[in-house]
């Protein structure tokens, strides 16, 4: 990186040190058959699995319940995880999780599964009020006071990188956003990564997901430092959003350059094994690499987009209420994002768009942001994606709106390398309206 050095410079304010966590990982074609036995290794005996109706229904979840159960282990499913989770639907799944006594679990499934089962484990092995540990100002963002069970997490899209990471995403509905939990502790004890997973995934979803690992690895790279982030009252305290360092620079580079060479590939060609087997990699490493830097401002924002939407719902996606899939709410606003916060880090923008396959030959500092912005939507016009927030059905009398419900993220777009006010957040979500 040519801007490391200065970026980390301790500013004398911040914090001097940063932390490398990571869950365990096992990345390989049929490894989910291998679940019984990481499960039995981790001390567990009664078991929850949780997953959705969709994935229950796919030999994916066969191959694991068979695990298990040749395991010789007792294993109860919960399958009504919603697509995208709300405080009811935690709390639901966190009931399932109190009333029966498990010592381990087991989640198989995207994003939304993987987290449903982070929430769950959580309240069942630390029971409190749930806005408790709920990210401030939201929630009271009280500190996760330990351990949790074992969870062996079994992801099946290639692109949220929850296996990696101790995030629980929700929408809270009374707010209409999302808002989520966050500590390390909701690490998921083991990661079984199966590319074969993929396979069968269509073009939507492949697209979806794999412009969330590449938001989280641009995110990751561009935040800000963890040098300039005021330093915890105690080094326990240390959040896992600490800003960009060394070593998620690293990982989030391995993840743009994988990103950039297969993601079409992949999107386009189901057949194509290698592509969508390099994603699935992919994303993992952008998990890896948000869960030691954090995101920042199009996640932030991409949290009023999904919570907000009437009428949308993304194709291969259940179809039964509006849905705006989350990768697709997160790159929407991504191009307007990049034109604001180069200035700030210009190398580091022109190091991802470079990292994706862009020509940045001869560009100066005062191109980065142009030329990031264009290399995003190059991707989302190839890969069909909608022409910014208008064509999900959003415009200028949505800003306000849309503005309100970011403006409690500020765990997320606090980590931006720029400050965003509210005019800012406005002129933003304004510029996301339409791009080409």
């Amino acid at each position: 990186m040519g801007c490391c050095h200065a970026y980390f410079a301790n500013t004398g304010n911040g914090d001097g040190a940063f932390t490398i966590d990571s869950s365990r990982l096992t990345f390989g074609v049929g490894c989910l058959a291998e679940a019984g036995d990481h499960a039995t290794a981790l001390g567990m005996t009664r078991v929850a699995v949780y997953t959705d109706p969709r994935v229950r229904a796919l030999p994916h979840f066969a191959t694991v319940m068979a695990s298990l159960k040749a395991a010789a282990l007792d294993v109860a499913v919960y399958d009504e995880v919603k697509t995208e989770p709300t405080d009811d639907s935690f709390k639901r799944a966190a009931r399932f999780a109190q009333e029966g006594k498990f010592d381990g679990f087991v989640s198989v499934g995207g994003g939304s599964v993987m987290d449903t089962c982070k929430a769950a484990n959580l309240y069942a092995s630390h029971p409190a009020d749930f806005l408790s540990y709920v990210n401030a100002p939201v929630g009271e963002g009280k500190p996760v006071p330990g351990p949790v069970k074992p969870h062996i997490a079994c992801p099946t899209t290639s692109g949220t990188g929850s296996e990696a990471t101790g995030i629980a995403i929700f929408d809270l509905l009374s707010l209409k956003a999302k808002t989520g939990i966050q500590s390390r502790w909701l690490k998921p004890t083991t990661g079984l990564i199966d590319p074969e997973v993929t396979l069968t995934l269509p073009s939507t979803i492949v697209a979806a997901t794999g412009f969330d690992a590449m938001s989280h690895a641009l995110e990751s790279l561009t935040a800000h430092s963890y040098a300039r982030r005021a330093k915890p009252q105690r080094p326990s305290l240390r959040p896992p959003s600490q800003g960009a360092n060394p070593w998620s620079d690293a990982v989030a580079i391995e993840a743009l350059r994988l990103i950039g060479k297969y993601f079409l590939r992949a999107v386009k060609d189901a057949t194509d094994t290698e592509a969508r087997s390099e994603m699935m990699y992919a994303a993992t490493l952008a998990g890896i690499a948000f869960g030691n830097a954090g995101c920042h401002l199009p996640h932030g924002m991409s949290y009023a987009v999904s919570g907000l939407v009437r009428e949308f719902r993304t194709p291969h996606y259940p179809q039964d209420e509006p849905f705006i899939a989350h990768g697709m709410s997160v790159i929407l606003n991504a191009p307007s994002v990049y034109r604001f916060t180069a200035a700030a880090c210009p190398d580091r923008h022109l190091d991802g768009a470079r990292t994706l396959g862009a020509d940045v030959r001869d560009a100066t500092p005062e191109d980065a942001g142009e030329i990031l912005a264009a290399t995003l939507i190059q991707f989302m016009r190839a890969a069909d994606f909608p022409n910014g927030l208008s064509a999900v059905g959003f415009g200028g009398a949505d800003v306000a709106a849309l503005v309100e419900g970011t403006l409690p993220q500020q765990r997320v777009i606090g980590n931006a390398p720029k400050r965003a006010t509210q005019e800012d957040l406005r002129q933003l979500f304004t510029s996301a309206m339409s791009y080409w």
